[in-house]
């Protein structure tokens, strides 16, 4: 059964446009050439503000671990993830399962 990891991080106040242009010319690159495991990106513009979520569908939890080793072996994203990481304040990882009904992405 799929589960999925919900990721969001929670953006310096006044940091966002310095973190989308950060992950545009580095991040995203980066784990494009990795397997496709993403969702999608998405940022809040009501409620919860100055973060950053994405959502990642894998096969089940080795599959997850696996493509997690994968993405910190890659120096790319590394020099990326070093230049995002002052930009943060908080980091927050959620697994979830598909419920039994409804459409699955």
């Amino acid at each position: 059964m799929a589960i999925y990891e919900l990721r969001t991080y929670q953006v310096m106040v006044g940091k966002m446009a310095e973190v989308v242009a950060l992950y545009k010319a580095e991040g995203y690159p980066a784990l494009e050439r990795l397997p496709a495991r993403l969702v999608g990106y998405f940022t809040g513009d009501i409620g919860a503000l100055n973060e950053l979520v994405h959502l990642w569908k894998f096969d089940d939890d080795a599959d997850r671990r696996a493509f997690w080793s994968q993405v910190y072996a890659d120096e790319a994203f590394m020099a990326f993830a070093r230049k995002l990481r002052p930009l943060l304040l908080a980091q927050n990882n959620k697994l979830l399962m598909a419920a039994p009904w409804g459409p699955h992405p």
